[in-house]
């Protein structure tokens, strides 16, 4: 499936449909609305001004479709779920266009503001709407029929796999799931899926199978005997971007947690890693943007000051580089300035103390208020990091800390940051029994994610740099 076609598609007919709504806007207004004022009709005008209207006005609203996460996902879209989202985005839209805009056209009566108003509405709506509508369903018509589907994998070997197996592969409307394999547990001699469909192998190779096979669905359809096994899948996914559903238990069903997206499919249960709304995650982008943007006009004095001081003070390159892991597991290379004396690990990777001797006299006031962090504002507008999220670690110590504590690997939903809770509340970890214990501040984190709490954490941060104890 052509993902980026897809979002071309809709993008596209979002941008011209509100083109052709502001042109029909513009002559309701010349049409309908002027002769109420003037007392006739001049004429329909394509000014300058107008067309200049034709780009800006579409451009602001595929911006505010994309920040309401029209374009994600677009091959799981639901037409129902969609048509509320178009009407409250449509509406609030409107709002913005028409008191930046509209309220101060010269009308003859206010009744004149509820058309315009109305109009607008209506003619954004109508010819947004039914154009994704149309592309919706052709998309879904093509799914159900089988002709589009999602890669999926079955964890599982025993009856309820291959009853979940056989009730997908005899639907009359397709969920869109196309069975690459099943992956077993290892916790019975004989599988029920054998034979009927590819045995990719067991849970240890889970992240590889998913990888190797470009896998987007995940079904977990697990014995009562094998719910041992749940966590192990769980830590298994993290971090990777698949959809993975689970059949439910009669215990889900009671506590109402089954929630269902389609009446022919089969009762999975949607477990989800998300962590934010979609509009909060767009706003925390622009944040993390325009504030680490800033942050490098304002701090380039000061970090000219420092370079400087390190090229002359001690032997070495200006920047410290290395290699962190960040969301989804992927590595990518973090930018410091040097804090430590050339060689500082050339006996192996060490966590800093706070009387470590490799580190420099300026290294040690520039950790102190966190100066040495100034290039992470690089790796922010890179799109590896954000400026509140859990602190990269290193491959090296991640590995000791995943034998410790597994669901460390719940810190890889998101991307890593220049400050977190746990460095706010707990500080900089000497060990890898001290990273575990920061851990809890981190995993708080993400369960109580939002703008307002990125936003006291920044907040505290700056505190206690201005303060110079360190984070």
């Amino acid at each position: 499936m052509n993902r980026k076609k897809q979002v071309v598609k809709y993008i596209l007919s979002d941008f011209f449909g509100s083109a052709l709504a502001w042109a029909a806007f513009h002559y309701f207004r010349k049409r309908v609305i002027e002769p109420q004022l003037f007392g006739e009709y001049y004429g329909f005008e394509v000014d300058p001004r107008f067309l200049v209207g034709l780009v800006v006005i579409p451009a602001f609203w595929v911006f505010l479709f994309y920040f309401n996460g029209f374009y994600r996902d677009v091959y799981r879209k639901s037409r129902l779920r969609e048509l509320g989202s178009s009407i409250w985005i449509t509406f609030s839209g409107v709002l913005i266009i028409f008191f930046l805009l509209l309220l101060d056209d010269y009308i003859a009566t206010y009744k004149n503001y509820y058309q315009l108003f109305l109009s607008l509405l209506t003619f954004q709506f109508v010819l947004t709407y039914f154009p994704r509508l149309l592309v919706t369903s052709s998309t879904n018509r093509k799914i159900h029929t089988r002709k589009l589907g999602y890669p999926t994998l079955i964890v599982g070997d025993g009856e309820k796999a291959l009853e979940l197996y056989n009730e997908l592969e005899s639907q009359t409307k397709s969920q869109g799931n196309i069975i690459v394999g099943y992956v077993s547990t290892g916790s019975r001699s004989k599988e029920s899926l054998a034979g009927i469909t590819k045995h990719l192998g067991d849970l240890k190779l889970l992240r590889n199978i998913v990888f190797d096979n470009s896998i987007e669905e995940v079904l977990i359809a697990l014995e009562t005997s094998d719910h041992r096994h749940i966590s192990k899948v769980m830590n298994g996914l993290i971090g990777m971007n698949v959809h993975v559903k689970a059949i439910p238990s009669l215990y889900d069903y009671l506590t109402g947690r089954v929630k269902m997206s389609s009446i022919f499919g089969a009762p999975l249960m949607q477990l989800s890693f998300e962590l934010m709304p979609t509009w909060q995650e767009k706003v925390k982008q622009i944040m993390d943007i325009t504030i680490s943007f800033v942050a490098i006009i304002i701090l380039l004095p000061l970090f000219l000051i420092l370079a400087s001081i390190i090229k002359i003070t001690s032997k070495g390159p200006i920047f410290h580089k290395q290699e962190r892991i960040g969301k989804y597991g992927r590595p990518f290379i973090l930018f410091k300035l040097r804090s430590m004396y050339l060689n500082a690990e050339a006996g192996g990777p060490a966590l800093s103390s706070k009387h470590d001797n490799r580190v420099t006299p300026l290294g040690r006031f520039m950790r102190k208020t966190r100066l040495d962090e100034i290039p992470n504002f690089i790796n922010v507008l890179k799109g590896d990091m954000s400026l509140v999220g859990p602190r990269p670690e290193r491959q090296f110590f991640i590995d000791q800390i995943v034998k410790k504590a597994p669901h460390y690997l719940h810190l890889q939903k998101v991307k890593p940051g220049i400050t977190s809770w746990g460095q706010v509340k707990f500080g900089y970890a000497e060990n890898v029994d001290q990273m575990v214990e920061r851990l809890k501040y981190d995993l708080l984190y993400l369960e109580n994610m939002s703008l307002f709490v990125d936003l006291k954490i920044i907040i505290y941060t700056l505190i206690t740099v201005f303060r110079g104890k360190g984070v």
